[in-house]
């Protein structure tokens, strides 16, 4: 028996097969899972919809987090075909590519709003909507990144709407704690996604994630689904609030030089 069987789960976020979801969703459905997937845009559906198809997901359904409405509509329509929910996964994110290849102080007005809008706000949004057909002892994760707590060069924008969606999190995890539903997100190495693509020097830093990380290795969207099963699952039910670090041990790293270059000194 798996460790989420007959749990409802919802997934917001599907891109492609590379997609950080994707490794969760399949974790997911190898742990017994009641899986149900949101993409963002018609443009995604045809990539989403035979992925849907490969983990027999009956439920498959367009969003924009940008409008009240059609969460609104999102909601009940899941309601319709799960009842209650027990999982919400949040791995949302977006901005615009010229956000990510310059300064950071030359962010725009409207690409600073949308970068929070999407990535940050819409957790809440989310949570918020979904929170009447929750059950007890649910659990809400999202996805963020380093980026976050320290700087990443060309992350920009992005690395401030991580900081946001990390501070959500944990007033989320409050708000929503007495109701026995915890709220975590999970700090992923850099992987290559559909979204990674667009920042700027992206190839380089992946190489030397690898080079600086305690265990020398980047890490997988297995390896995120993996742990996204124990927070979803009820061994952890106790714990809410946190970011789970899946990354190697890279963020324990204070100085960034690889071991072959102290050497002999």
């Amino acid at each position: 028996m798996g460790l989420l069987e007959g749990k409802n789960a919802l997934i917001f976020g599907l891109a492609n097969d590379k997609s950080i979801a994707w490794g969760i969703t399949q974790a997911f459905k190898r742990e017994g899972a009641n899986i149900g997937i949101s993409y963002a845009g018609e443009v995604l559906e045809r990539r989403v919809k035979p992925l849907a198809e490969q983990v027999e997901c009956k439920w498959v359904e367009e969003c924009d987090v940008t409008s009240d409405e059609a969460i609104a509509a999102v909601v009940e329509k899941a309601t319709k075909h799960f009842g209650k929910i027990d999982i919400l996964v949040h791995s949302v994110a977006f901005a615009g590519r010229d956000e990510l290849s310059r300064p950071f102080h030359e962010t725009s007005r409207e690409g600073f709003k949308n970068a929070l809008e999407i990535s940050a706000f819409s957790l809440v949004a989310l949570t918020h909507a979904f929170l009447p057909i929750m059950n007890p002892g649910a659990s809400v994760m999202c996805l963020t990144y380093f980026g976050s707590v320290k700087v990443v060069p060309f992350y920009n924008v992005m690395g401030v709407a991580k900081a946001a969606l990390e501070a959500s999190t944990r007033y989320l995890a409050y708000d929503l704690g007495p109701q026995k539903i915890r709220v975590n997100a999970i700090s992923a190495g850099p992987i290559r996604t559909l979204a990674a693509a667009g920042v700027g020097g992206f190839r380089d830093m992946y190489k030397h994630f690898a080079d600086i990380a305690p265990m020398r290795e980047n890490v997988t969207i297995e390896d995120v689904g993996n742990s996204a099963v124990f927070l979803a699952s009820d061994m952890s039910t106790h714990i809410t609030g946190e970011i789970l670090y899946v990354d190697s041990g890279f963020n324990t790293v204070g100085v960034q030089i690889s071991e072959k270059d102290v050497k002999g000194e």
